[in-house]
Protein backbone atom coordinates (compact mmCIF):
# COMPACT_ATOMS: atom_id res chain seq x y z
CA UNK A 1 0.00 0.00 0.00
CA UNK A 2 1.24 3.73 -1.01
CA UNK A 3 0.69 6.75 1.57
CA UNK A 4 0.32 9.80 -0.44
CA UNK A 5 0.49 12.58 1.46
CA UNK A 6 -0.55 15.86 0.33
CA UNK A 7 1.26 18.51 1.73
CA UNK A 8 -0.31 21.79 0.13
CA UNK A 9 -1.62 24.56 1.71
CA UNK A 10 -0.20 27.56 4.14
CA UNK A 11 -2.10 27.30 7.18
CA UNK A 12 -3.11 30.81 7.65
CA UNK A 13 -5.29 29.91 10.47
CA UNK A 14 -2.27 29.23 12.56
CA UNK A 15 -0.13 32.41 12.01
CA UNK A 16 2.24 33.64 13.06
CA UNK A 17 3.41 29.78 13.51
CA UNK A 18 2.32 28.69 10.39
CA UNK A 19 3.56 30.59 7.47
CA UNK A 20 4.27 30.06 3.61
CA UNK A 21 7.09 28.54 3.40
CA UNK A 22 6.43 27.06 6.87
CA UNK A 23 3.46 25.74 7.11
CA UNK A 24 1.62 23.96 9.95
CA UNK A 25 2.42 20.45 8.87
CA UNK A 26 6.35 20.94 9.67
CA UNK A 27 5.89 22.92 12.54
CA UNK A 28 7.22 20.71 15.37
CA UNK A 29 4.22 21.31 17.84
CA UNK A 30 4.05 17.71 19.74
CA UNK A 31 6.85 16.15 21.43
CA UNK A 32 9.66 17.96 18.96
CA UNK A 33 7.52 16.40 15.64
CA UNK A 34 5.77 17.65 13.32
CA UNK A 35 2.17 16.70 12.02
CA UNK A 36 3.77 15.44 9.03
CA UNK A 37 6.45 13.15 10.80
CA UNK A 38 3.37 12.10 12.81
CA UNK A 39 1.54 11.39 9.78
CA UNK A 40 4.61 9.20 8.12
CA UNK A 41 5.46 7.18 11.47
CA UNK A 42 1.17 6.72 11.88
CA UNK A 43 0.85 4.96 8.46
CA UNK A 44 4.02 3.28 8.17
CA UNK A 45 2.70 1.29 9.73
CA UNK A 46 0.17 -0.28 7.14
CA UNK A 47 1.96 1.56 4.18
CA UNK A 48 5.22 0.36 2.34
CA UNK A 49 6.10 3.27 0.88
CA UNK A 50 5.45 7.49 1.13
CA UNK A 51 4.67 9.18 -1.77
CA UNK A 52 4.84 13.03 -1.21
CA UNK A 53 2.96 15.28 -3.37
CA UNK A 54 3.83 19.18 -2.79
CA UNK A 55 5.45 22.22 -3.97
CA UNK A 56 9.29 22.74 -4.80
CA UNK A 57 9.80 24.08 -1.10
CA UNK A 58 7.93 22.31 0.74
CA UNK A 59 9.86 19.59 -0.94
CA UNK A 60 12.56 20.07 0.99
CA UNK A 61 11.46 20.64 4.35
CA UNK A 62 9.85 16.85 3.80
CA UNK A 63 12.89 15.75 3.01
CA UNK A 64 14.72 16.71 5.64
CA UNK A 65 12.13 15.88 8.01
CA UNK A 66 12.13 12.18 6.65
CA UNK A 67 15.45 12.07 6.87
CA UNK A 68 15.43 13.26 10.55
CA UNK A 69 12.84 9.62 10.55
CA UNK A 70 15.36 6.82 8.79
CA UNK A 71 12.26 6.90 6.08
CA UNK A 72 14.13 6.69 2.54
CA UNK A 73 12.05 4.58 1.02
CA UNK A 74 9.83 7.75 -0.70
CA UNK A 75 8.22 9.33 -3.58
CA UNK A 76 8.23 12.82 -4.58
CA UNK A 77 5.54 14.67 -7.08
CA UNK A 78 6.76 18.15 -7.03
CA UNK A 79 3.49 20.96 -8.30
CA UNK A 80 4.66 24.34 -10.06
CA UNK A 81 0.96 25.25 -8.47
CA UNK A 82 -1.55 24.02 -6.62
CA UNK A 83 -5.21 23.08 -8.54
CA UNK A 84 -6.58 21.46 -5.91
CA UNK A 85 -6.63 17.55 -4.41
CA UNK A 86 -8.37 16.24 -7.50
CA UNK A 87 -5.72 16.91 -9.58
CA UNK A 88 -2.80 15.87 -6.68
CA UNK A 89 -4.18 12.87 -6.28
CA UNK A 90 -4.45 12.07 -9.85
CA UNK A 91 -0.67 12.61 -10.79
CA UNK A 92 0.34 10.80 -8.27
CA UNK A 93 -1.96 7.52 -9.13
CA UNK A 94 -0.67 8.04 -12.68
CA UNK A 95 2.66 7.24 -11.01
CA UNK A 96 1.63 3.76 -9.89
CA UNK A 97 0.06 0.59 -10.82
CA UNK A 98 -3.59 0.06 -11.47
CA UNK A 99 -4.23 -2.37 -8.44
CA UNK A 100 -2.08 -0.48 -5.73
CA UNK A 101 -3.85 0.18 -3.07
CA UNK A 102 -3.91 3.90 -2.07
CA UNK A 103 -4.53 5.46 1.07
CA UNK A 104 -4.72 9.48 0.44
CA UNK A 105 -3.88 12.14 3.64
CA UNK A 106 -3.42 15.35 4.34
CA UNK A 107 -0.22 15.98 6.08
CA UNK A 108 -1.93 18.24 8.90
CA UNK A 109 -4.01 16.08 10.92
CA UNK A 110 -3.43 14.68 14.06
CA UNK A 111 -4.93 10.98 15.29
CA UNK A 112 -4.22 9.84 18.54
CA UNK A 113 -6.11 6.60 19.54
CA UNK A 114 -3.84 4.89 16.71
CA UNK A 115 -5.42 1.24 17.82
CA UNK A 116 -8.64 2.91 16.53
CA UNK A 117 -7.11 4.23 13.64
CA UNK A 118 -5.32 0.82 12.50
CA UNK A 119 -8.67 -1.24 12.49
CA UNK A 120 -10.36 1.58 10.80
CA UNK A 121 -7.97 1.44 7.93
CA UNK A 122 -8.53 -2.51 8.23
CA UNK A 123 -11.77 -2.01 7.34
CA UNK A 124 -11.51 0.61 4.47
CA UNK A 125 -8.78 -1.72 2.70
CA UNK A 126 -11.50 -4.45 2.73
CA UNK A 127 -14.15 -2.73 0.83
CA UNK A 128 -11.38 -0.94 -1.32
CA UNK A 129 -10.60 -4.59 -2.49
CA UNK A 130 -13.69 -4.89 -4.07
CA UNK A 131 -13.18 -2.01 -6.16
CA UNK A 132 -14.95 0.73 -3.92
CA UNK A 133 -13.85 4.44 -3.49
CA UNK A 134 -13.54 4.75 0.25
CA UNK A 135 -13.81 8.08 2.54
CA UNK A 136 -13.23 8.16 6.29
CA UNK A 137 -16.35 10.01 8.48
CA UNK A 138 -14.74 11.27 12.19
CA UNK A 139 -17.40 10.54 14.35
CA UNK A 140 -18.61 13.95 15.37
CA UNK A 141 -18.09 15.00 19.20
CA UNK A 142 -19.62 18.70 19.03
CA UNK A 143 -21.36 20.68 16.19
CA UNK A 144 -18.45 21.89 14.48
CA UNK A 145 -19.70 24.35 11.29
CA UNK A 146 -15.96 24.40 10.02
CA UNK A 147 -16.31 20.57 8.64
CA UNK A 148 -18.88 19.47 5.68
CA UNK A 149 -20.39 16.38 6.58
CA UNK A 150 -21.31 12.94 4.80
CA UNK A 151 -24.39 11.36 5.39
CA UNK A 152 -24.10 7.28 5.85
CA UNK A 153 -26.45 4.31 6.39
CA UNK A 154 -23.90 1.89 7.81
CA UNK A 155 -21.03 1.79 5.00
CA UNK A 156 -23.28 3.37 2.01
CA UNK A 157 -22.70 7.03 1.74
CA UNK A 158 -26.01 8.72 1.12
CA UNK A 159 -25.07 12.42 0.77
CA UNK A 160 -22.04 14.74 1.29
CA UNK A 161 -22.96 18.34 3.10
CA UNK A 162 -21.13 21.17 2.84
CA UNK A 163 -20.52 23.65 5.99
CA UNK A 164 -23.78 23.82 7.92
CA UNK A 165 -24.82 26.97 10.13
CA UNK A 166 -24.85 25.98 13.88
CA UNK A 167 -28.56 24.72 13.69
CA UNK A 168 -28.33 22.23 11.38
CA UNK A 169 -24.49 20.73 12.59
CA UNK A 170 -26.70 20.54 15.63
CA UNK A 171 -29.21 18.88 14.51
CA UNK A 172 -26.65 16.28 12.06
CA UNK A 173 -24.88 15.30 15.39
CA UNK A 174 -28.54 14.46 16.81
CA UNK A 175 -29.28 12.13 14.38
CA UNK A 176 -26.12 9.63 14.49
CA UNK A 177 -25.78 9.13 11.17
CA UNK A 178 -23.43 12.01 9.91
CA UNK A 179 -19.87 12.37 10.19
CA UNK A 180 -17.28 14.91 9.43
CA UNK A 181 -15.91 14.59 6.17
CA UNK A 182 -12.05 14.06 7.12
CA UNK A 183 -10.43 14.28 3.59
CA UNK A 184 -8.60 10.99 4.14
CA UNK A 185 -9.57 8.15 1.55
CA UNK A 186 -8.70 5.03 0.16
CA UNK A 187 -8.75 3.02 -3.18
CA UNK A 188 -7.44 1.39 -5.94
CA UNK A 189 -4.94 4.00 -7.94
CA UNK A 190 -6.49 2.62 -11.00
CA UNK A 191 -10.11 2.54 -9.72
CA UNK A 192 -9.88 6.16 -8.76
CA UNK A 193 -8.63 6.75 -12.02
CA UNK A 194 -11.18 5.18 -13.76
CA UNK A 195 -13.96 7.75 -11.90
CA UNK A 196 -11.78 10.48 -12.30
CA UNK A 197 -11.85 9.88 -16.48
CA UNK A 198 -15.72 9.19 -16.27
CA UNK A 199 -17.11 12.13 -13.95
CA UNK A 200 -14.12 14.48 -14.46
CA UNK A 201 -12.99 13.98 -18.03
CA UNK A 202 -10.99 17.68 -18.18
CA UNK A 203 -9.24 16.81 -15.32
CA UNK A 204 -8.47 13.17 -15.76
CA UNK A 205 -7.09 14.20 -19.49
CA UNK A 206 -5.23 17.34 -18.36
CA UNK A 207 -3.51 15.59 -15.51
CA UNK A 208 -2.88 12.56 -17.68
CA UNK A 209 -0.93 15.00 -20.17
CA UNK A 210 0.61 16.74 -18.03
CA UNK A 211 2.34 13.40 -15.70
CA UNK A 212 3.60 11.85 -19.42
CA UNK A 213 5.05 15.47 -20.56
CA UNK A 214 6.85 15.50 -16.52
CA UNK A 215 10.65 15.08 -15.51
CA UNK A 216 10.69 11.41 -14.10
CA UNK A 217 14.50 11.53 -13.03
CA UNK A 218 14.08 10.85 -9.65
CA UNK A 219 11.71 12.90 -8.74
CA UNK A 220 8.06 14.04 -10.55
CA UNK A 221 8.49 17.12 -11.18
CA UNK A 222 5.58 19.16 -13.62
CA UNK A 223 5.95 21.71 -15.84
CA UNK A 224 4.43 25.21 -14.42
CA UNK A 225 3.08 25.78 -18.47
CA UNK A 226 1.16 21.75 -17.64
CA UNK A 227 0.01 22.04 -14.62
CA UNK A 228 -1.84 25.32 -14.99
CA UNK A 229 -3.82 23.92 -17.99
CA UNK A 230 -5.53 21.31 -14.88
CA UNK A 231 -9.26 22.42 -13.91
CA UNK A 232 -8.88 23.15 -10.30
CA UNK A 233 -11.22 20.63 -8.28
CA UNK A 234 -11.55 18.97 -5.27
CA UNK A 235 -11.84 15.18 -5.20
CA UNK A 236 -14.53 15.55 -3.39
CA UNK A 237 -16.31 17.44 -6.25
CA UNK A 238 -14.81 15.49 -9.18
CA UNK A 239 -15.33 11.99 -8.37
CA UNK A 240 -17.09 11.23 -4.71
CA UNK A 241 -20.19 13.15 -4.87
CA UNK A 242 -20.89 11.20 -8.32
CA UNK A 243 -19.49 8.16 -8.22
CA UNK A 244 -21.45 5.17 -7.29
CA UNK A 245 -19.33 2.98 -5.78
CA UNK A 246 -18.25 5.19 -2.92
CA UNK A 247 -18.38 3.45 0.77
CA UNK A 248 -17.82 5.67 4.32
CA UNK A 249 -15.77 3.80 7.12
CA UNK A 250 -16.88 5.33 10.38
CA UNK A 251 -13.44 6.45 12.19
CA UNK A 252 -13.96 7.04 16.00
CA UNK A 253 -10.09 7.74 16.52
CA UNK A 254 -9.64 10.83 18.33
CA UNK A 255 -8.80 13.14 15.10
CA UNK A 256 -8.57 16.79 14.85
CA UNK A 257 -7.54 18.49 11.83
CA UNK A 258 -5.56 21.40 14.08
CA UNK A 259 -7.18 23.85 11.97
CA UNK A 260 -7.55 26.71 14.59
CA UNK A 261 -5.31 28.08 17.67
CA UNK A 262 -8.86 26.86 19.65
CA UNK A 263 -8.48 23.72 17.96
CA UNK A 264 -4.38 23.37 18.94
CA UNK A 265 -5.16 24.71 22.77
CA UNK A 266 -7.39 21.48 23.13
CA UNK A 267 -4.39 19.11 21.82
CA UNK A 268 -1.17 20.56 24.04
CA UNK A 269 -0.57 19.65 27.18
CA UNK A 270 -1.76 21.94 30.01
CA UNK A 271 -0.48 23.19 33.96
CA UNK A 272 -2.27 23.21 36.53
CA UNK A 273 -4.16 26.28 35.54
CA UNK A 274 -5.02 25.27 32.33
CA UNK A 275 -2.60 27.07 30.63
CA UNK A 276 -0.63 25.92 27.95
CA UNK A 277 2.55 24.62 29.63
CA UNK A 278 5.50 26.00 28.03
CA UNK A 279 9.15 27.16 29.30
CA UNK A 280 8.74 30.82 28.34
CA UNK A 281 5.22 31.33 30.17
CA UNK A 282 5.22 33.23 33.74
CA UNK A 283 1.67 33.34 34.83
CA UNK A 284 0.20 35.16 37.38
CA UNK A 285 -3.38 34.23 38.44
CA UNK A 286 -4.42 33.21 34.67
CA UNK A 287 -5.97 30.38 33.55
CA UNK A 288 -7.00 28.86 30.02
CA UNK A 289 -5.09 30.66 27.97
CA UNK A 290 -2.77 28.97 25.49
CA UNK A 291 0.52 31.00 25.42
CA UNK A 292 3.37 29.94 22.68
CA UNK A 293 6.84 31.79 22.94
CA UNK A 294 10.21 30.08 21.39
CA UNK A 295 12.19 33.32 22.28
CA UNK A 296 10.83 36.01 24.73
CA UNK A 297 9.37 35.11 27.97
CA UNK A 298 5.79 35.79 28.08
CA UNK A 299 4.15 37.47 31.56
CA UNK A 300 0.43 37.14 32.45
CA UNK A 301 -1.51 38.93 34.90
CA UNK A 302 -5.29 38.27 35.78
CA UNK A 303 -5.76 37.09 32.44
CA UNK A 304 -7.85 34.44 31.20
CA UNK A 305 -9.19 32.66 27.87
CA UNK A 306 -6.54 34.22 25.69
CA UNK A 307 -4.59 33.06 22.81
CA UNK A 308 -0.96 34.32 22.79
CA UNK A 309 1.60 33.76 20.05
CA UNK A 310 5.00 34.98 20.09
CA UNK A 311 7.12 34.30 17.16
CA UNK A 312 9.99 37.12 17.65
CA UNK A 313 8.73 38.89 14.50
CA UNK A 314 5.26 39.20 15.05
CA UNK A 315 2.77 39.05 18.30
CA UNK A 316 -0.94 37.59 17.98
CA UNK A 317 -3.33 38.26 21.14
CA UNK A 318 -6.48 36.69 20.33
CA UNK A 319 -10.00 35.83 22.59
CA UNK A 320 -10.41 32.21 22.30
CA UNK A 321 -13.11 31.27 20.27
CA UNK A 322 -12.26 34.22 18.03
CA UNK A 323 -9.36 32.05 16.30
CA UNK A 324 -11.18 31.35 12.93
CA UNK A 325 -10.34 35.14 12.41
CA UNK A 326 -6.63 35.18 12.43
CA UNK A 327 -6.82 34.50 8.23
CA UNK A 328 -8.23 37.95 8.12
CA UNK A 329 -5.47 39.36 9.93
CA UNK A 330 -3.05 37.48 7.07
CA UNK A 331 -4.94 38.99 4.18
CA UNK A 332 -4.10 42.41 6.16
CA UNK A 333 -0.38 41.49 6.56
CA UNK A 334 -0.28 40.48 2.97
CA UNK A 335 -1.10 44.01 2.63
CA UNK A 336 2.00 45.61 4.22
CA UNK A 337 4.64 43.31 4.90
CA UNK A 338 6.13 39.60 4.06
CA UNK A 339 5.26 38.05 6.94
CA UNK A 340 2.52 35.81 5.82
CA UNK A 341 5.64 34.38 3.90
CA UNK A 342 8.62 33.28 5.85
CA UNK A 343 10.00 33.33 9.51
CA UNK A 344 12.76 35.04 10.87
CA UNK A 345 14.48 31.52 10.31
CA UNK A 346 13.78 30.33 6.48
CA UNK A 347 14.69 26.87 5.75
CA UNK A 348 16.48 26.30 1.99
CA UNK A 349 17.52 23.05 0.89
CA UNK A 350 21.12 23.87 1.29
CA UNK A 351 20.54 24.68 4.97
CA UNK A 352 19.01 27.96 6.72
CA UNK A 353 18.95 31.29 7.68
CA UNK A 354 18.27 33.86 10.39
CA UNK A 355 17.49 37.40 10.03
CA UNK A 356 19.14 38.94 13.12
CA UNK A 357 18.21 42.79 12.07
CA UNK A 358 16.67 43.97 8.74
CA UNK A 359 16.32 47.96 9.07
CA UNK A 360 16.13 50.22 5.74
CA UNK A 361 19.47 50.12 3.85
CA UNK A 362 21.02 46.75 5.36
CA UNK A 363 20.15 43.82 6.41
CA UNK A 364 22.59 41.39 8.89
CA UNK A 365 21.54 37.50 8.44
CA UNK A 366 23.09 33.91 10.10
CA UNK A 367 23.45 32.14 7.74
CA UNK A 368 24.25 27.65 7.80
CA UNK A 369 25.44 25.79 5.15
CA UNK A 370 24.94 21.71 5.68
CA UNK A 371 27.80 19.85 4.44
CA UNK A 372 28.58 18.95 1.16
CA UNK A 373 25.42 21.30 0.19
CA UNK A 374 25.82 25.12 -2.08
CA UNK A 375 24.01 27.80 -2.54
CA UNK A 376 22.95 28.37 -6.03
CA UNK A 377 25.45 30.64 -8.40
CA UNK A 378 23.41 33.89 -8.32
CA UNK A 379 24.23 37.53 -8.56
CA UNK A 380 22.23 41.03 -7.30
CA UNK A 381 20.98 43.87 -8.21
CA UNK A 382 20.44 46.36 -5.41
CA UNK A 383 23.04 45.21 -2.83
CA UNK A 384 26.41 44.24 -1.86
CA UNK A 385 27.58 41.87 0.45
CA UNK A 386 29.99 41.26 3.35
CA UNK A 387 30.86 37.56 4.67
CA UNK A 388 32.11 36.63 7.86
CA UNK A 389 33.04 33.25 8.89
CA UNK A 390 32.52 31.76 11.95
CA UNK A 391 32.47 27.75 11.76
CA UNK A 392 33.92 25.88 9.24
CA UNK A 393 35.08 26.44 5.42
CA UNK A 394 33.31 28.21 3.36
CA UNK A 395 34.29 27.59 -0.47
CA UNK A 396 33.52 31.04 -1.98
CA UNK A 397 33.82 31.61 -5.66
CA UNK A 398 33.12 35.17 -7.16
CA UNK A 399 33.69 35.58 -10.85
CA UNK A 400 36.31 33.14 -12.10
CA UNK A 401 38.37 33.08 -8.60
CA UNK A 402 37.56 30.35 -5.85
CA UNK A 403 38.59 30.87 -2.09
CA UNK A 404 38.77 28.86 1.02
CA UNK A 405 37.39 31.51 3.61
CA UNK A 406 38.06 29.79 7.12
CA UNK A 407 37.08 31.17 10.49
CA UNK A 408 37.66 34.54 11.46
CA UNK A 409 37.99 35.48 7.88
CA UNK A 410 35.89 37.57 5.47
CA UNK A 411 34.93 37.89 1.81
CA UNK A 412 33.34 41.01 0.12
CA UNK A 413 30.40 40.41 -2.94
CA UNK A 414 30.58 43.59 -4.87
CA UNK A 415 26.78 44.77 -6.56
CA UNK A 416 26.07 42.63 -9.44
CA UNK A 417 29.26 39.87 -9.15
CA UNK A 418 28.42 36.58 -9.96
CA UNK A 419 29.17 34.49 -6.53
CA UNK A 420 28.74 31.47 -5.14
CA UNK A 421 28.75 29.74 -1.27
CA UNK A 422 29.29 26.11 -0.89
CA UNK A 423 30.35 23.66 2.11
CA UNK A 424 32.96 20.88 0.66
CA UNK A 425 33.26 20.09 4.55
CA UNK A 426 32.22 17.64 6.85
CA UNK A 427 30.80 20.01 9.92
CA UNK A 428 28.30 22.99 9.07
CA UNK A 429 29.68 26.57 7.47
CA UNK A 430 28.37 29.29 9.52
CA UNK A 431 28.68 33.01 8.75
CA UNK A 432 27.74 36.33 9.30
CA UNK A 433 26.44 38.05 6.11
CA UNK A 434 26.15 41.93 6.23
CA UNK A 435 23.53 43.35 3.40
CA UNK A 436 23.84 46.67 2.53
CA UNK A 437 22.07 48.45 -0.07
CA UNK A 438 18.32 50.50 -1.23
CA UNK A 439 17.03 47.00 -1.57
CA UNK A 440 17.59 43.83 0.57
CA UNK A 441 13.98 41.40 -0.55
CA UNK A 442 14.74 37.76 -0.89
CA UNK A 443 13.55 38.34 -4.82
CA UNK A 444 16.68 40.27 -5.18
CA UNK A 445 18.53 37.12 -6.50
CA UNK A 446 19.27 36.16 -9.96
CA UNK A 447 19.65 32.13 -9.97
CA UNK A 448 21.98 31.21 -12.97
CA UNK A 449 22.54 27.81 -11.80
CA UNK A 450 21.17 25.60 -9.08
CA UNK A 451 21.53 22.27 -8.17
CA UNK A 452 18.00 22.23 -6.67
CA UNK A 453 16.08 23.73 -10.33
CA UNK A 454 14.90 26.92 -8.68
CA UNK A 455 14.33 29.93 -10.51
Amino acid sequence: MTNIILCGGSGTRLWPISRTLMPKQFVKLFDEKSLFQLTVERNAAVCDTQFIVSNTEQYFLALDQLQELGRSNNKYLLEPVGRNTAPAIALACFALEHEEMVLVTPSDHLIKDEAAYKKVLEEAQGLAESDALVTFGITPTFAETGFGYIEAEKFDVKAFHEKPDAKKAQAYVDAGNYYWNSGMFMFKAGVFLEALQTHAPEVYETSQSAYEQASKEGIIRISHEDMAKIPEDSIDYAVMEKASNVKVVPADIDWSDVGSFDALFEELPKDANNNTLTDKHISIDSKNNLVYAKEKYVATVDVEDLIIVDTGDALLISKKGSSQKVKQVVQKIKEVSDLHNIHLTGHRPWGTYTVLEDTPGYKIKRIEVNPGKRLSLQKHYHRNEHWIVVSGTATVTVGEKTTLIRPNESTYIKMGEVHRLANDGKIPVVLIEAQVGEYTGEDDIVRLEDDHQRV
